[in-house]
């Protein structure tokens, strides 16, 4: 298997970011055990009590705290539209780095107000995500400031290690991960942390059916670039594989479902009747996925990750009183700078 990073390099990102907050809590709902089925054991790590609300913290956190005295002195830069902006944000605050975020014109209003209200500056510059990500190119460069790309950026894939490298440390007895996938940075974290304490555990991803260009990619071995999303799971709506994590997933992962937008709502609004946090589309997907996945893992201790509860109000109410969302247009964050993978194909019209 290739991978990006070593387990030393999730060692050493845990131990950055120790100072900064407490391990997110694992816990065991037997209510969940009975909706899956198949005699599965269930387990949540609550990555959205986390600062921010999300594992992006860890990422955002790794990469501020892994910069020289030069670059953190220049500050670093993001284009985003979501968790990994408010991820960098915290962490620039906590450590008293400069942090400048590029999101779209019409930007979740939320998230932009949580990023400024962390001290960060907040560009708001492009009708399309492509233009962010050109202004975001052009600022880095005038101001020499240090990129934070979501996905390609070593350090982002250390900081989303520590997760599964924590999770494995309080429940030992893991047979299996279902995780949401999006750039790839859990997945790939949780496959270094395998490959080095466990070798047993298996670690299995979860997309949306609205935005299929991974899990297509690792079934066809073909890398894609710049694919439509239509989910409004915002975390993994990824139109891209990425050059620092698809080689890993290819060859690591132990199977990758696609899951409908309903079955993600439907575990948006499961997982708060059962366990009373709310995730994001994202958090919840992977419900969704270990559903789909249930027969194959008959009789195991399974993992879960609520990678994220930043689910704005509007739509949460939609949501919990039944409906379907509607879903933001445009391309991923994972197209930002340096995401595109080694080659691109599109799939066809068919």
């Amino acid at each position: 298997m290739t991978l990006p990073i070593s387990y030393d390099d999730i060692d050493a990102a845990r131990e950055r970011l120790r100072p900064f907050f407490d391990a997110s809590p694992v816990r065991h709902y037997p209510q969940l055990d009975e909706l899956v089925g198949y005699d599965i054991r269930v387990l949540v790590k609550h990555e959205n009590h986390l600062p921010t609300g999300s594992f992006k913290v860890r990422n955002g956190t790794a990469s501020v705290t892994a910069l020289s005295p030069e670059q953190a002195a220049q500050g670093v830069i993001a284009a985003t539209t979501g968790n990994h902006g408010l991820g960098l944000a915290w962490a620039g605050a906590a450590r008293g780095v400069g942090v400048t975020i590029c999101v779209p014109t019409g930007n979740n209003p939320e998230k932009n107000a949580g990023i400024r209200a962390l001290g960060a500056t907040l560009i708001e510059v492009g009708e399309r995500y492509d233009e962010t990500v050109a202004a975001c190119r052009a600022i880095a460069e005038q101001e020499q400031r240090t990129i934070v790309h979501s996905t390609n950026h070593l350090p982002v894939i250390a900081g989303a290690g520590t997760m599964s490298d924590q999770y494995l440390t309080q429940a030992p007895e893991l047979d299996a991960l279902v995780i949401a996938l999006g750039g790839g940075s859990q997945a790939v974290g949780a496959l270094t942390v395998a490959n080095a304490r466990k070798a047993s555990l298996a670690v299995y991803a979860v997309q949306s059916q609205g935005a299929p260009a991974q899990h297509n990619a690792w079934h066809d071995g073909e890398a894609r670039a710049g694919v439509p999303a239509h989910t409004f799971a915002e975390g993994i709506a990824t139109g891209s594989t990425y050059a620092m994590t698809y080689p890993a997933l290819r060859t690591g992962l132990r199977d990758f479902v696609l899951a409908s937008e309903a079955m993600i709502a439907q575990s948006v609004r499961d997982l708060w009747r059962i366990t009373h946090n709310l995730p994001e589309g994202a958090g919840a997907a992977g419900l969704a996925g270990l559903r789909l996945l249930a027969p194959q893992l008959a009789g195991k201790t399974v993992g879960l990750v609520m990678c994220g509860g930043n689910l704005d109000a509007e739509r949460a109410a939609h949501i919990l009183l039944g409906g379907m969302p509607h879903f933001p247009s445009g391309t991923d964050e994972g197209q930002a700078i340096g995401g595109r993978g080694p080659s691109h194909r599109l799939p066809s019209s068919s």
